[in-house]
């Protein structure tokens, strides 16, 4: 056994301690919020009511998975009722969910807050009715007087701070210090009905498991008719599609997922590393033409030859006018003269004096100095800009 195998041996061993230790101290916690989701278990999910649903109305349920707008937009149907529990429902949908019950449906609207544009239609104003951490919900209805239920869990508290005349109030919040609430009202719409519940607590899991408070949610359904029902729900996917899903639901196996994923990635890391070449640096071409001009600039100032470079900037220059200009440099006279200040645009005085330096330069014998060098340069300069 090599040393780096026993390296990442006592690693492994080190974190499946830790990993145990930690899965033996772990405190189940409990997810409180109100998600109303047909397929959670948590406390206000509604995966009790989803799984009862179906008995609770005589096997005349069907979920729809869809918008009522595009639901009812491909499918005509008879008079029929019509479920919402706490839904983000559009406003083109509401409009088809109208629709429907004004031609004799009924809908169950088991929601916390509607739009205001669409309870106004139906007749009611929604508001917190209540500030108390436990509420009391009844029935109105004699026959149901014994069955009621109490909520000890985050009531929200909502119910009907306005009813518009001729809704029946059909439930009431009850509290010991106010006086009661609606909660639960009937108005009648078109040739059908809207039955509206402000609190859908009643529905979760954590209410529908205690003794006795099944009673009071098939006492609120019971207003519906025995007929087809169609439940809109958000999203009824049993169970994720995800390829990882059985590992990734498994708490053991999870764990292991991504210790396998952890090791895998360190032995990478650190086989990468120990057999990686190393990379040699290449230092980019040096550009030497720079150099090599300067120094042949500083040999010809050192050997002080002015006349020379004054010729070798002459003829360079003679070179680019019969290249750029397309000028005859064979006689450097006046009609030169002329046909550069034509091309170039500059004053003649300054062309004349350049002429004059051109020959200092041509000319061997001539005497030249420092400043005659300088001004030459600048001259010529001046004239192929």
């Amino acid at each position: 056994m090599n040393k780096t195998f026993r390296i990442y041996a006592v690693i492994f061993i080190v974190v499946m301690v830790i990993l145990a230790l930690l899965e033996v101290n772990k405190k189940e916690t409990t997810d409180w919020r109100k998600n109303f989701d047909i397929n959670e278990k948590s406390p206000f999910g509604l995966f009790v009511f989803n799984n009862e649903a179906k008995d609770l109305f005589k096997n005349h349920l069907k979920k729809i998975d869809r918008a009522p707008y595009e639901y009812y937009s491909q499918n005509k149907k008879e008079v029929h009722n019509i479920v919402i529990i706490e839904n983000n429902i559009d406003t083109e949908s509401w409009k088809k969910i109208m629709d429907q019950v004004s031609k004799g449906s009924d809908a169950m609207l088991v929601m916390n807050l509607m739009p205001k544009e669409i309870a106004d239609s139906i007749g009611f104003h929604s508001s917190d009715i209540s500030f108390e951490d436990e509420n009391v919900l009844k029935l109105t209805d004699k026959k149901y007087q014994n069955d009621f239920i109490q909520l000890d869990k985050f009531p929200s508290g909502k119910g009907f701070s306005f009813i518009k005349p001729g809704v029946e109030v059909l439930g009431k919040t009850v509290e010991r210090k106010n006086t009661d609430q609606a909660n639960f009202i009937k108005a009648k719409f078109g040739k059908g009905n809207f039955y509206v519940h402000s609190e859908p607590l009643f529905l979760t899991n954590y209410y529908l498991l205690k003794p006795g408070n099944v009673r009071y949610a098939q006492d609120v359904f019971s207003y519906l008719q025995d007929r087809e029902t169609l439940w809109f729900v958000e999203n009824d996917t049993k169970a994720s599609r995800f390829f990882m899903r059985f590992v990734l639901g498994n708490p053991a196996l999870k764990y292991a997922w991504w210790i396998f994923l952890g090791g895998l990635i360190l032995f990478i890391f650190f086989n990468a590393k120990r057999k990686q070449r190393i990379v040699p640096v290449i230092e980019p071409l040096r550009n030497t033409s720079l150099d090599f001009v300067k120094s042949i600039g500083n040999l010809y100032l050192q050997e002080g030859d002015f006349h020379d470079m004054m010729a070798k900037k002459a003829q360079y220059f003679l070179n680019k006018v019969r290249m750029d200009l397309l000028i005859d440099t064979q006689n450097i006279d006046e009609e030169f003269a002329q046909k550069l200040q034509l091309k170039t645009g500059k004053p003649m005085e300054m062309i004349n004096e350049a002429i004059n330096l051109i020959k200092r330069a041509q000319d061997p014998y001539a005497s030249v100095m420092k400043e005659d060098l300088a001004r030459i340069n600048k001259l010529l300069d001046e004239l192929l800009k």
